[in-house]
């Protein structure tokens, strides 16, 4: 069978499908009665938004999906559970997460009502998997998976000849130990004879294939798999990971997440790194070749899992030279989560792994031990305190603009008009002003005399009563920060 295309980027059409078509009447009126109970929602806050005010958006929601609009519908619900866990002070629930939700859901129900938007932004109901006929692919390395719904598992990372990325994941009910246990289970896709920790040092080659359009590889009926020969990072495909820029691989992230709307999953970044140190809570490393300063923060860091202790252990040797595979962290300044490391070619000073590894550690499920490090490295006492990585994005004033719209999302409208009323409109919109953030300083501005503006009439009562103006106002200045805070972490990469 042919060679199979590399799966299309999340959200993009492939090349037989035909360009989208405008939101029906039906998706442009349910997505405008899901901006209205959002807007209302968010106008109440926390607060106020008790069981009516969540009746409202569910009902919105159930709307949304009605009318072919799991996208819309997904975000609403997000929003609901984050109101019901504030208001009932649930463990680990944060204001930020709130209103990254309001925000998503607010522009995406603002981009189907106006009737410009693309079939595309209405999601898919469930992953679509298409055929990809015969396939090889490479192991990178294993993830063990964790979420806060109560499910486990691991996702073993591949790469096809063509550097298509793919994943074939096993998640199941359960949590740290499901995690654990997982990460040398069978693979369960076309008979295969390895395990995910073989499968992630070796290979397949799959006939029959199906694949999603984030590359995940399904189990069909009609699929076959036997083993390959697996890859060194040092030998193509894999090496082509480790080839670019890091700056170039950040802003391309950021920039599909704008595309997306939201914040998806970055994709795998590989790096060569010089150990510098801890600091804090994390490791300081440099990119080789004189890049920025990384942090190296734990994929994972629950205590049963060893992503922490492996890099608590390689902290212990300043000056190593490693090879770095993981995720960026798109919220944070220049902030890598290493799923997995491996020696660097030709360095003296690297790590010496088992050759049963082929070159490479998962953190998630390898535990680094003294053998695997060059003799000589370790410190004979306490190392001492690294300093803290230049944070552009702690150090601008953005922080009062988040402050102010997680104030509104927390206290309602009320409580974003009193923040901007004498000495503390002042406090918020000066320091913009000095650092130059016009652009924030004005959306702010607008957003506190919206909230203000509530016009009555002689006796008193709201001649306009909706919160249109004001979730506008609010959506505007959250777009901006954003779009400011995507800027000063691409920045931070470079």
């Amino acid at each position: 069978p042919p060679a199979a295309a590399p799966a299309p980027a999340p959200g993009q059409p492939s090349g037989n499908t035909a360009p989208p078509a405008a939101p029906t009447p039906a998706q442009v009126r349910a997505a405008t009665a899901l901006w209205e109970a959002a807007a209302e929602a968010l106008s109440a806050g926390v607060t106020a938004g008790g069981a009516v005010v969540q009746a409202e958006l569910l009902r919105a929601a159930h709307t949304a999906r009605l009318a072919g609009l799991p996208r819309a519908e997904a975000a609403a619900l997000r929003v609901v559970r984050g109101l019901r866990a504030a208001r009932e002070h649930g463990r680990g629930q944060r204001l930020g997460d709130l209103a990254d939700a309001f925000r998503d859901l607010l522009s995406g129900a603002a981009l189907l009502a106006s009737g410009a938007a693309g079939a595309g932004a209405a999601g898919t109901a469930r992953r679509a998997y298409g055929q990809g006929g015969s396939l090889r692919v490479y192991g990178l390395c294993r993830e063990p998976v964790l979420s806060a719904t109560g499910y486990g598992g691991v996702a073993t990372h591949l790469v096809g000849p063509d550097g298509s990325r793919y994943t074939i994941s096993d998640v199941r009910p359960g949590g740290p130990a499901r995690a654990r246990g997982a990460g040398s289970a069978s693979v369960a896709l076309g008979g295969a004879v390895l395990d995910h920790a073989g499968l992630a040092r070796g290979g397949l080659r799959i006939v029959g294939a199906t694949v999603s359009p984030d590359g995940r590889l399904g189990a069909g009926r009609g699929v076959n798999a036997t083993p390959l020969r697996g890859v060194d990072w040092s030998e193509e495909p894999a090496a082509a990971l480790f080839a670019g820029t890091v700056g170039g691989a950040v802003a391309a992230a950021l920039d599909a997440g704008a595309r997306e709307g939201g914040a998806p999953e970055a994709a795998l970044l590989g790096c060569d790194v010089e150990v510098v140190g801890a600091a804090g809570e994390y490791l300081v490393a440099r990119v080789a070749g004189g890049g920025p300063l990384l942090r190296l923060r734990p994929a994972h860091p629950h205590p049963e899992l060893p992503h922490a202790a492996n890099l608590r252990r390689i902290a212990e040797h300043p000056g190593l030279v490693l090879r770095v595979l993981g995720r960026p962290d798109l919220d944070r300044a220049a902030t890598l989560r290493p799923l997995a490391v491996g020696p660097v070619p030709g360095e003296p000073y690297t790590l010496r792994l088992p050759e049963e590894w082929l070159g490479r550690a998962d953190l998630g499920y390898d535990r680094l031990q003294g053998s695997h490090f060059p003799r000589g490295a370790a410190s004979a006492g306490p190392l001492a305190p690294v300093d803290a990585v230049p944070d552009p994005l702690a150090d601008a004033p953005l922080w009062r603009v988040r402050r102010l719209l997680e104030t509104g999302v927390a206290g309602g409208r009320r409580a974003v008009a009193e923040a901007g009323r004498g000495t503390d409109a002042a406090a918020l919109l000066a320091p913009l002003r000095r650092a130059g953030l016009g652009g924030a300083a004005q959306l702010a501005a607008a957003l506190t005399a919206e909230a203000d503006r509530r016009p009555r009439d002689a006796f008193g009562r709201l001649t306009d009563a909706s919160a249109d103006g004001y979730a506008r106002a609010w959506l505007a200045s959250a777009v901006h920060l954003a779009a400011a805070e995507r800027s000063l972490v691409a920045a931070s990469w470079s």
